[in-house]
């Protein structure tokens, strides 16, 4: 019998005033108000004469090293941007590692970091952290959510000349003995990559808390590491993992866990749900804004990334950073962050994770 581990993967209906929705123009003299930034706060540029922070200098912080799914957010949001404001600056991608976004949300959320210039990368690990406390005291309202711009979902890779063909195999050695399977991923432990691989390891019938899980700040070292044979398992994100495989790094992907196969370079990969685990694991990926930031420069925000997602080209950036379509912006992504976090708490107990500062 098929194990049920399907996380709920639900996003609310995107209704047609919603899609409607435009943000009207606000005067200049309305945004300049937001002077008031908390001392520390570093700026990307002036503003231009309109006011409008969409227009001006800017930049995108990753809050983890190079090489994973927050870099591939910034890079698409970028190239997004760019196609509909062609005559601002090109949006400036710069790293903030740190607990795997924890530390750019407490900058963020405190003031010590950024203002309507500063946009900050999140998936849906980032909702996870923020559900079980781990992103410091601080709630959904720290920040402005702008915009979800497309999806990634998990995938289960090992090395190319690993001894496992498909997840059963896997699944297999677990059983037999899960001392000798160390999966490595970016976050800690409670994260979505550890989420990942505590579930295989329940579908293998095994205790999760006794697993060997080795965290990393961000996919690209833990893909370093997999390749390196300093672990065997990597339950990342699909984009990341495909590009380091398109770099040179020899990958075997076991299972995807999405709905259906994914096309393009991984149509030849069967998902968990193929090889007998109801295991799906979409994960969303989109930028926030301080909560300090008035509400009308997050309205412009909004407003130019509803332009971009709209924009003719958008379909093949998504294709070329390796995602899926997924947008939402304003009430509709409010109410995603909503239903995802008090989902994510009830996964997190389930799993016997511990909430802090809740």
């Amino acid at each position: 019998m098929m194990p049920n581990l399907r996380f709920l993967d639900r996003a609310p209906a995107r209704t047609d005033a919603a899609r409607r929705a435009l943000v009207r123009a606000v005067p200049a003299a309305a945004l300049l108000a937001c002077a008031g930034r908390t001392r520390g706060a570093e700026s990307a540029g002036a503003r231009p004469a309109s006011g409008d922070p969409s227009h001006a200098a800017a930049r995108c912080l990753i809050p983890a090293k190079a090489g994973g799914g927050f870099e591939l957010t910034c890079g698409l949001a970028r190239d997004a941007l760019q196609a509909v404001r062609p005559a601002r600056p090109p949006l400036v991608s710069r790293y903030l590692p740190g607990g795997i976004g924890a530390l750019a949300f407490s900058r963020i959320a405190t003031g010590q970091t950024g203002g309507d210039d500063t946009l900050v990368a999140f998936s849906s690990g980032s909702l996870l952290n923020l559900a079980q406390g781990r992103f410091g005291p601080y709630g959904a309202s720290a920040v402005h959510w702008i915009a979800a711009l497309g999806a990634d979902f998990g995938a289960v890779a090992v090395q190319g000349d690993a001894p496992y063909r498909n997840l059963q195999d896997l699944l297999q050695a677990l059983r037999r003995d899960m001392n000798r399977i160390v999966f490595g991923a970016g976050g800690t432990v409670g994260s979505q990559d550890w989420v990942k691989a505590a579930l295989l390891v329940r579908a293998a019938g095994r205790d999760h808390r006794a697993m060997r899980f080795v965290s990393f700040e961000g996919g690209g070292d833990a893909i370093s590491a997999l390749q390196g044979g300093h672990v065997t398992v990597f339950t990342g994100d699909a984009a990341e993992a495909v590009q380091a495989a398109a770099a040179g790094t020899p990958l075997r992907f076991l299972a995807m866990l999405s709905d259906a196969r994914l096309p393009g370079p991984l149509a030849h990969v069967p998902t968990a749900r193929e090889q007998g685990i109801d295991l799906v694991w979409r994960t969303v990926r989109g930028l926030y804004l301080s909560a300090q930031a008035p509400q009308v420069s997050a309205d412009a925000w909004r407003q130019a990334f509803e332009e971009a997602i709209a924009d003719p080209g958008y379909a093949a950036l998504l294709k070329r950073y390796g995602l899926y379509a997924f947008a939402l912006t304003g009430p509709a992504l409010d109410e995603f962050v909503r239903r995802s976090l008090a989902d994510y708490r009830a996964l997190a107990a389930s799993l016997g994770l511990k909430g802090w500062n809740r």
